[in-house]
């Protein structure tokens, strides 16, 4: 596993940034509208979304509408390589349980 990844687990590994990101699923949102949505405190919220943005898992922009409010959105790559190293891993197990149920289960 690559640093960027082990990041990544890690971050996701707290269920109020994987709540954040769950609603960012869904479409960009400010931070007024995921802090009533998770029910996180804005400092709380603030906090999270900033290990978001430093692991580069979400992008923080001005409203076209009003550049004084920020949203948040997600970017695809960092979930995109989570998912192929969750499927490299998938790979390798499928092969080993094969390899045990031919090679060690009785006839």
């Amino acid at each position: 596993m690559t640093p960027a990844l082990d990041q990544i687990l890690a971050a996701l590994a707290d269920p109020a940034r994987r709540t954040v990101i769950e609603r960012l699923c869904q479409q960009p949102l400010s931070a007024g509208e995921l802090a009533r949505e998770t029910g996180l405190s804005a400092a709380a919220l603030s906090r999270h979304l900033r290990i978001l943005r430093q692991l580069g898992m979400i992008i923080e922009a001005p409203l076209s509408r009003d550049a004084r409010v920020r949203v948040y959105a997600l970017r695809p790559q960092p979930m995109a390589d989570l998912k192929t190293w969750l499927g490299q891993q998938e790979a390798l197990w499928s092969r080993q349980v094969e390899t045990v149920k031919r090679d060690y289960t009785p006839a």
